[in-house]
């Protein structure tokens, strides 16, 4: 698997430019604003998003300001949504640290996502193209609809598949969708080729949500999270939904009850990991995970053929690198 570095590697130098524009703009005058900001900057994670605009841009032509801009901005707007969402859900840590809400305050998360989202205001507007503003309302407005359609549906044990992709769809597909949209759009692409990457990246962050909820069954260390996390809180996804659809009728009812009472909080600490323990189990024993694993080849395997509008090259090569990451990660 090749690691990120050597995935970046054909957009090396528009990639600085990107950074010194992120780096700008995650800036303020006022003296907690910018101490948050700097929290925010440092944590900054894998930044696929935005380098997912930059590869999508230059597949078709040289990238430009507004590819610089257009990534920022998105990156930005799910900063932004990660911070609020860490407040709607109540999650103490994001990536392994301190969520910012944790660290100061509910009131100071919620202000500063607010401020970064007027930062996403401007630099939109400063891009200039109508179709690149549609973009990322659109997705400002689909970001806002998963979270409640997850508080809606998510924190059911009777949720089911079809109700789980509505979910991922508008909270991470139509994220990566965007971004390869607004690249593809940024540096002028044609309509079949804006059209090819809007369904690689839907089909690319389908994949990177499967993976992330195959996580929660795994014992791998370098997570980041702790596994079952999901569940906790009250979110059911792939795996449990399929393992839920395979088992007996009665064993699978017996799971969703011992899972709402998971969530309603109804359990001591030992009580709760016990039956943790034994969800996990039953996933696993009805090969929930094995499903999800399946699913995700096989948006990868459509993904790579929307790819093929294009000739090889080495963003190419990077687009599909970038879905073998999103499969095969640790963390």
């Amino acid at each position: 698997m090749a690691s990120l570095t050597e995935i970046r590697q054909p957009i090396e130098n528009g990639w600085k430019q990107y950074e010194r524009l992120m780096e700008s703009s995650l800036r303020a005058e006022n003296k907690l604003q910018q101490e948050v900001l700097r929290y925010v900057g440092s944590r900054r994670g894998k930044q696929l998003r935005p380098l997912l605009v930059l590869l999508a841009a230059q597949i078709c032509n040289p990238m430009t300001d507004k590819t610089f801009r257009s990534a920022v901005a998105l990156e930005l707007l799910h900063t932004a949504s990660l911070i609020h969402d860490d407040v709607v859900d109540s999650s103490d840590t994001r990536r392994g640290v301190a969520a910012v809400h944790t660290k100061w305050t509910n009131k100071v998360a919620v202000l500063i996502g607010d401020y970064m989202l007027a930062k996403v205001i401007g630099l939109t507007a400063e891009v200039r193209n109508i179709r690149i503003l549609e973009i990322v309302a659109n997705l400002g407005k689909s970001l806002s609809s998963g979270e409640m359609v997850q508080l809606h549906v998510g924190q059911s044990m009777w949720i089911d598949e079809a109700q789980y992709y509505q979910v991922i769809d508008q909270k991470t597909a139509q994220l990566f969708q965007a971004c390869a949209e607004a690249g593809a759009e940024s540096a002028g692409c044609t309509q079949r080729q804006r059209a090819a990457l809007r369904e690689y990246g839907r089909l690319l962050g389908l994949c990177f949500q499967i993976k992330d909820d195959i996580f929660d069954y795994s014992d791998l260390e370098e997570i980041g999270k702790p596994t079952m996390s999901d569940l906790m809180d009250g979110k059911v996804t792939l795996p449990l939904i399929e393992a839920l659809r395979r088992a007996p009728k009665e064993e699978a009812e017996e799971i969703k009850v011992k899972g709402e009472s998971l969530v309603a909080k109804s359990f001591s600490p030992d009580e709760e990991t016990r039956t943790l323990e034994e969800i996990k189990a039953f996933v696993l024993r009805f090969k929930g995970d094995e499903y999800a694993v399946q699913k995700m080849l096989e948006h990868k395997k459509k993904a790579t053929e929307a790819l093929s509008v294009f000739r090889d090259s080495a963003e190419k090569r990077s687009l599909i690198a970038l879905l073998d990451y999103a499969i095969n990660r640790v963390q």
